[in-house]
Order: structure tokens, then sequence, then C-alpha cells
């Protein structure tokens, strides 16, 4: 998640490299880059898992072609809770502490939170995984297990993002 901070920050110009150079106003620069991180951490995260979403759409077509009605109630969902999660991700307030606030997040929670952004990523990976099996599994008897399990990851997902909140809720 550093990289995405590290990336944010490069690309400083000028006038905020000198305005860190002012007692008191590196930190608040500090937090506005973490909050742009954050955006780009989430759209990334939204995008990917999008592109999954797409794909569930397109299997859930190809099952309507061929007549294998019987399975797309419970693709549907899984294909609706990775959308609540996208839309989570996408639309929930950027950044981890505004500069008003009394409270801030500290290091030690920052550090928690970072864990949590790698473990959305990562989710990823298992969801694409999912889809693949899924995909795999269309005509054999692997189908129902597949589904089952694309629906307990795209759970997972939910979960992850409620601890992130509620992580984000603690600190402030």
């Amino acid at each position: 998640m550093s990289d995405l901070f590290d990336r944010v920050t490069s690309q400083q110009d000028v006038i905020k490299k000198l305005f860190a150079k002012i007692p008191g106003f590196k930190g608040y620069i500090e937090r506005v880059d973490r909050r742009n991180a954050d955006k780009l951490l989430r759209e990334t995260v939204s995008d990917k898992f999008q592109t999954q979403w797409t794909r569930i759409s397109s299997i859930q077509r190809d099952l309507v072609s061929a007549g294998q009605l019987e399975v797309l109630d419970e693709i549907e969902i899984a294909s609706t809770r990775l959308r609540q999660f996208i839309d989570r991700v996408r639309n929930a307030a950027y950044g981890y502490s505004s500069f008003f606030e009394a409270t801030k997040i500290n290091e030690a929670e920052l550090e928690k939170m970072y864990q949590y952004d790698l473990t959305l990523v990562t989710m990823g990976d298992d969801i694409t995984s999912a889809i693949d099996n899924l995909e795999a599994s269309i005509g054999t008897d692997g189908l129902p297990a597949a589904i089952r399990n694309l629906n307990q990851k795209a759970q997972d997902c939910i979960d992850a993002f409620n601890q992130r909140s509620e992580l984000l809720k603690l600190g402030q």
C-alpha cells in the first residue's frame, strides 16, 4: 500500500513541496496525500472487481442461452454481493482522518488499515479464481459447488470491507 502513497507523494508539485516546509502544514499535506492514495487504491480495487462482475454477467447470459435457468438465482446472489461490494468501495468516504477532526488515526491504526486494503486487493484474485472455476464447471456436476464458492468469496469481500469501515469508525 505504501506504493500508492509513494506514487501520490512523488507527483507533488513545487508549491506542495514548499508548503511541506511550513511548520504544521506538512501533516496536513500528508493527510491529503493519504486521502488521494486511498482514493486511487479504492478506484483500482473497484475497477478490478467491476471487470469480474462483468464476467459473471456474461456467464449468466451464456447460461440463459444454454437453457440452464435453474442455477441463475444462485449466481445472481454472487453477482449482487459483488455489486454491493464494488459500490461500497467506490463510494466510501476517502481518507484516514481529516485535518479538522479531534482524533486522528495513529500509525498503528494506519498500518492496520493498509493491511485491510491489501486484503481487499488480494481478494480480487480470489474472486477471479472463483469465476474461472465457475466457468470451468459449467455443464459438470461441480457447478453447484463452484457457485457456492463464488457466493462465499463475494460475501468475504463484503465482510472485509465492513471490518475496514469499523476500523475507520473506531479511529474517529
